[in-house]
Formats: C-alpha cells, sequence, structure tokens
C-alpha cells in the first residue's frame, strides 16, 4: 500500500476557536499567502500571530468543509514588529495586554522578544513595568517557547503533541534533560508511555541495557502489568525471574536492584503465607490500610442492639414468613455486631436475608446505605430490596484528578454519615476501591458485605471477597440450601453443578436450561442470530432488544462481541432509508440500536421523561439510540426512564451491546441468556466464567456449541487464583494484639 503524500501548510494562526488542554487537540484558522485556512491536529501551546510550519494532508469534513489535518509541526517566534505585537496583544504571554504589548513593541521593535528573553532588565526601561514584573514576563516567554522546544525535540522520539502535553505538566522545562538522563521515568504515571516505547528511546540515545533505571522499570512494568491480570503482588523469586527474562539480563543483576528498590520503598516487601511476596506501593497500602481497618472496626464494634431474638420472631410473625437457620444466623449477626459477609448461589435466600436485616435496621432508626459497585447492579438491588442504592462511586462522591484516576470526596476527613452500609455484588470491588470504602465508614458504623464468591473476580487488581472469607477473621454466613421454588429451576440446580465441578444436566428439554449441540462456528452464530431474531421472540414473546442477552466469553473471533453484534444488528436493526447511522471508534451505531456504556462517566447529561434533570451514566448500563442528529453532532440514548446526551467526540463510552463479554454482564440479570460454545480460548477457559454467565439468566438459558468446551470450562478452577496480600494482612493484625 502506498504511503500518503505528506503536505506543508506555512503561515500565521489568526484565530484559536478551540482547544482542549488535556490532549491539546486544536482547531485554528492559518493565514497562508493572504488565504486563510482552518487547520486541526494536535500541539502543546499556540496563540494568536504563532508562525507555524504544519505537516500533514488536507481532508473534508462533513459540517466544517476542508480542513488541514496536520501531524507534526515546527513553530517559530514571530519576526517583524507587526507580527510580535499581534501575538503579544493575544494574551500569550501572562501579564502583557494590548497597551503594555504597545510600548513594548514601539520601544524595542523586531528585537522585542530577543530582549524580553535575553535582556530582561531592558524591559523595565518602559513606564508602568518595574524590575520585577520585567523579570516575571521574561520567565513566562522562556516557559512558553521552552514547552514549543521540548515538542519539537521530542517530536524525534515519535512522541505526539497529546503525549508531550501530559510529559511538560509532570515534568515542565526540565523535561528533555530527565528523558536523556532516563527516558524510563515516561512510564510515571501521569504520562503512561509503554516500557517497551522507552526501551526504544534509551537504544537511541545509547544507553545501557543493564542500567539501573531500565531495570528499574522493568521490574514496576511485569508487576504493573500483572495488576491486569488481578494479582496485588507476586513471589519475589517470580518476580525476579520473570524480569530477568523479559529485560534479558542476569538474575543477580536484577535481584540486586530488586534490594535496592526495597530498601527505597519504590517497592514493598512483605511476607504472604510464609513467603516473600513484591508490590507495588498503592496497593500494599490500599490492602494494609483495609486489613487495619477492618481490625479496628472489630475493636470497636457499633452500639449493641438488644432483643435481637425477639425483634426477629415478630418480624417474621408480622412478614408471615419463617427464615431457614442460617437465614437467622445472618440477620442474627448483623443486627448483634459490625460485620458481616453474607454469601451464597443462586436460589439460596441471599436477598430475603438481606431485605430483612434492612427493614430490621430501619426498625431501629438505623440510617442505612445501599450500594454496588456498577449502575446496573446498584439498580437490581434498589428493585430487590424496595429501597435506593447507589454505585459505590457515587456514594463515595467520585471526582477525577489530571491523570483520570478516581479521587473520593468521601474519606476520613469527610466520612459517611450513616449508621449501616450494605454492600452488593462484592465479587466485583477490588481492592483500590474497598480501601476507598474503608476510608469513608465512620467508627461504629454497620458493613454487610453481599456477595458470591463462585462469581468472577473484579476486573481490577485484589480478590476482596474471597480474601476475605478465606482470612476467617470476619464473621461470614454462607447460604447453601436451594429453596424448594428454585429447585425447579434447572438454571439454579446446573449453576451449583458447575461450581462443585459436576458438569451440569443438559439432557433434559422441560426446564429453563437448554444445550444445542453444534460444531461448525459459522452454525453456531447462525442459530444464535435465529434464536434472538425470531426463536424466542414468537415462542415466549421476548424482545430481542429488552429481554434477550448473548453473552460472549471473549471479543475476538467469529463467536466474539465483535462479530456477533455486527451479525445481530444487520439483522435486528439493518439499513434502511428511515435509519440514521455514524461511525465511532467501536463501530457503527444506527438509531435503534442497543448499546452499553462501557466506562464510568459522571458528566453525561440526561433527562428523565418528566422533565428531571440529572448526570452520570455508568459503565454495564444498557440503552437503545433514540435519535442520532448529525447537524448538531449529538446522539441520544434512552436508558429505561432516562434520555441521555452524547456528542459525536464521547461515542467512545459506547459499544453495541446484543452482545457482550460475561464480565460486562456481571452485576445484571436478563430474562433469556444466549451463550456460545466452541473452542473457548484458554485464557478464557474457566469454571468461574462459565458460572457467572448462567446465572445472569433468570427465565431461560441456552448454550450453543460444543459440549467438550463446556466440560472444559467446568473442570478447569486455575484461573480463580489471584495473589493478594489481604488475608494474610488482616491475620497479622488480629496476632499482633
Amino acid at each position: 500500500m502506498a504511503e500518503k503524500e505528506l503536505l506543508q501548510l506555512c503561515g500565521t494562526v489568526e484565530e484559536v476557536i478551540f482547544r482542549n488542554s488535556t490532549n491539546g487537540y486544536t482547531v485554528m484558522t492559518i493565514m497562508n499567502h493572504g488565504v486563510t485556512a482552518t487547520a486541526v491536529g494536535n500541539m502543546a501551546s499556540v496563540n494568536v500571530g504563532d508562525e507555524l510550519k504544519l505537516i500533514g494532508g488536507w481532508k473534508n469534513h462533513a459540517v466544517y468543509g476542508e480542513q488541514f489535518a496536520f501531524e507534526c509541526y515546527e513553530q517559530a517566534l514571530p519576526t517583524g514588529a507587526e507580527g510580535i505585537l499581534k501575538y503579544l496583544s493575544s494574551g500569550a504571554v501572562k501579564g502583557i495586554g494590548r497597551a503594555s504589548a504597545k510600548r513594548i513593541v514601539e520601544t524595542f521593535g523586531d528585537k522585542a522578544l530577543e530582549i524580553m528573553q535575553n535582556e530582561p532588565q531592558r524591559i523595565a526601561e518602559i513606564k508602568g513595568i518595574s524590575k520585577e514584573k520585567a523579570q516575571a514576563l521574561s520567565e513566562e516567554l522562556k516557559k512558553t517557547f521552552g514547552m514549543r522546544q521540548m515538542m519539537l525535540e521530542l517530536g524525534g522520539y515519535q512522541i505526539s503533541a497529546q503525549e508531550a502535553v501530559k510529559i511538560w505538566k509532570v515534568f515542565g522545562s526540565q523535561a528533555v534533560d530527565l528523558i536523556n538522563e532516563n527516558p524510563y521515568i515516561l512510564c510515571t504515571e501521569g504520562v503512561g508511555i509503554e516500557f517497551q516505547r522507552a526501551d526504544s528511546i534509551a537504544a537511541r540515545l545509547k544507553k545501557s541495557a543493564e542500567n539501573e533505571y531500565r531495570i528499574r522499570a522493568g521490574l514496576a512494568y511485569v508487576l504493573s502489568q500483572n495488576t491486569r491480570n488481578g494479582h496485588t503482588c507476586l513471589p519475589r523469586d517470580v518476580v525476579i525471574k520473570v524480569s530477568a527474562r523479559f529485560l534479558m539480563l542476569s538474575e543477580e543483576l536484577v535481584e540486586s536492584t530488586v534490594k535496592a528498590m526495597v530498601l527505597d520503598g519504590s517497592l514493598i516487601q512483605h511476607k504472604v503465607d510464609e513467603k516473600e511476596f513484591l508490590f507495588l506501593p498503592p496497593l500494599y497500602r490500599s490492602e494494609s490500610y483495609t486489613a487495619e481497618r477492618l481490625y479496628i472496626m472489630q475493636q470497636f464494634p457499633p452500639e449493641e442492639i438488644t432483643g435481637v431474638r425477639a425483634a426477629l420472631e415478630e418480624f417474621e410473625a408480622k412478614q408471615n414468613i419463617e427464615y431457614a437457620e442460617l437465614q437467622k444466623q445472618a440477620i442474627m449477626q448483623a443486627l448483634s455486631g459490625g460485620l458481616l459477609i453474607l454469601t451464597g448461589g443462586p436460589g439460596t435466600g441471599k436477598t430475603t436475608t438481606l431485605n430483612a436485616i434492612i427493614s430490621l435496621y430501619r426498625q431501629c432508626g438505623l440510617t442505612v446505605y445501599l450500594a454496588a459497585p456498577t449502575g446496573r447492579a446498584a439498580q437490581r438491588m434498589s428493585e430487590v430490596t424496595g429501597h435506593s442504592a447507589k454505585t459505590i462511586h457515587r456514594l463515595l462522591e467520585v471526582e477525577w484528578d489530571k491523570n483520570d484516576r478516581p479521587v473520593f470526596k468521601r474519606n476520613e476527613r469527610n466520612m459517611l454519615d450513616c449508621d449501616a452500609l450494605i454492600i452488593d455484588e462484592l465479587s466485583m470491588v477490588d481492592a483500590a476501591l474497598f480501601e476507598g470504602v474503608m476510608r469513608a465508614l465512620p467508627l461504629g458504623c454497620r458493613l454487610i458485605m453481599v456477595g458470591d464468591s463462585d462469581q468472577l473476580p473484579s476486573v481490577g487488581a485484589g480478590n476482596v471477597l474471597g480474601e476475605l472469607i478465606a482470612s476467617g477473621q470476619i464473621p461470614v454466613v454462607e447460604l447453601t440450601e436451594i429453596f424448594r421454588q428454585s429447585m425447579q429451576s434447572l438454571i439454579v440446580t446446573n449453576a451449583h453443578r458447575i461450581v462443585q465441578g459436576t458438569m451440569p444436566e443438559v439432557t433434559r428439554t422441560d426446564s429453563d436450561f437448554f444445550f444445542i449441540s453444534c460444531s461448525d462456528r459459522e452454525q453456531i452464530a447462525k442459530k444464535i442470530t435465529e434464536l434472538c431474531s425470531v426463536r424466542l421472540p414468537r415462542t415466549y414473546g421476548y424482545s430481542a432488544f429488552d429481554d434477550i442477552q448473548v453473552l460472549c466469553p471473549g471479543r475476538k473471533g467469529e463467536l466474539g462481541v465483535a462479530k456477533i453484534n455486527e451479525r445481530l444488528q444487520n439483522v435486528l436493526n439493518p439499513v434502511t432509508e428511515n435509519v440514521t447511522e455514524v461511525k465511532a471508534e467501536h463501530g457503527t451505531f444506527r438509531t435503534g440500536d442497543k448499546v452499553m456504556q462501557i466506562k464510568n462517566n459522571y458528566d453525561i447529561v440526561w433527562t428523565k421523561q418528566d422533565g428531571t434533570p440529572g448526570t452520570g451514566i455508568f459503565n454495564g448500563d444498557i440503552g437503545r439510540i433514540s435519535l442520532i442528529d448529525k447537524k448538531s453532532k449529538m446522539l441520544y440514548v434512552q436508558f429505561d426512564e432516562r434520555t441521555a446526551e452524547y456528542d459525536f467526540e464521547t461515542l467512545n463510552n459506547l459499544e453495541l451491546a446484543y452482545a457482550t463479554t460475561v464480565h460486562k454482564s456481571q452485576g445484571n440479570e436478563f430474562n433469556a441468556v444466549l451463550i456460545p460454545m466452541h473452542s473457548v480460548p484458554q485464557q478464557l477457559c474457566y469454571r468461574n466464567l462459565l458460572y457467572t454467565a448462567v446465572t445472569r439468566a433468570k427465565k431461560i438459558l441456552i448454550l450453543v456449541g460444543e459440549i467438550s468446551s463446556m466440560k472444559n470450562m467446568v473442570m478447569n478452577q486455575k484461573k480463580t487464583m489471584r495473589y493478594s496480600g489481604l488475608k494474610s494482612l488482616l491475620r497479622e493484625y488480629t496476632e499482633k494484639q
């Protein structure tokens, strides 16, 4: 394929139409030989009067017409008195307005900027400008052009303008010198350039492969990459072996660097189950703080509620219900103690037990908050309890820092004002988020944690629910009895068989769990499409948009999320004259499409049907596109009673949702679930992924594919293993006392 031809556009900036200060994306007009052109692209800074050489190509925007899209640029100081006056008058240099710009240029002419940079004392000769102000103006000018010079130098390392903006914010005017000394600082938080790219820059700078900066960055990279697999820590010997192989260095050299990093606190070494482990400091702090706080909560329990047994008996009589023994045990523990983990599989009565706890808490005059890790999980919690629930992020009043990390307004200095907090779907909560909960929880507040430890663990690092249960330090009630009405469901009984490592019953055709045998990928995809579009809607009256959900083990391949979504979109919502569509990062969206929000976004504006406004759409929320307005570049999605507004720049928040991954489905339930089963990728072929998928179905579950694939998943329990220090740390705090 021939490379596209790169063109040049030279000229002076006439107007800055739009600028995103976070990523440097800029829309501006350039005067080129008396002709004005619109240019778009990323750059560190820009001001009216700047003289630029842009390198890129012309494109035709559907709304804004012809634009020059530049990929890189060169920036020079304005030349000539007229250009300098225009530049200084634009406010490019903080502290200089139109009047002072005019006086400076009238006094020094073409040499005004040169004198400002190199001889600031002469600027003080001008009436109204003190020596101190002259020096400040000089520093401001140097800073502006220092950033530009930095961008030009970093451009040689294939660092984009957007990345350069981040680098400048973190390292300032010393950035180039610091990078030349240690390119691996680019891997630090706030910049986030991949280790391999920093390694490439180091090679171009002829840095030794054995230099300590490289080994330190490599060790941090290995640990950081493994947080994506859910590990908060790794065995010390494993880290050394893996890092040595990754860096292609001796284990002795890597080990000596580990010792140095442990000494200066760059890594934390801690013994877990009699074996030395290494942590990145933030994750060690998360797990250590959580362990300490839970221990303190047990030492200072909430005020005891008297007459617990009598209150429960009275409640049973009033509700005309008799709880099972384990349910009673859980309710009693929640009322008499301050901490409880309530766990159990489907059909074991978790919701019934939880409703009793909430009712009795409120009966005792306690202020009770309910929370869950995702929007859909919080919504479902509200539906089954009849009480309002929030996402944990919203409960903790999240804000986002300049590096797009969550910062909670609720913390040790601004705690939650509740007497009891109930968290559902705890298996989905990672170590860092749970630390946030612990920091905001007032002493004496009851904490009830509800979850199914056999489901998939959190996407983020940690295994909070599993570690707390395994520690033996927190009261746990596991509901094991499947109630009679639930015993009628093959979904429920097969889910329990999967957990036990036993193959599900697949021969029955008179219940709610079905297996359709099929060995060809194309036929499986066709069968799922037919079930969604024809058979289930015709037989049960189910809507392909509201009731049916396809859950894929993975994203790639013929039976992955992307391909299945494409098939279903073309059948369920095909292109017609009346359907508007727009292309976005994650595919093409059409009016009427089923879509999912794939990240928490607390800024998206929505309006309820009664006109009530609000903000915030959350990861996992599913809705339908009600309108695409190309003229205003807006897209509207109906999420239950709310209509959310997306400008075209935020469409990367959405993806098609006819099919989704099992991970994305956590916290949701659907009337009918379809699962393709064929050559499941090894990294996804494990028991709790299948169990989680099965337990998303409320009324009908259909698996289509090979029985051998299901068997492989049922028999594989390895994936659930995660390295974490929480269990060990919690035991340590208890044993120290």
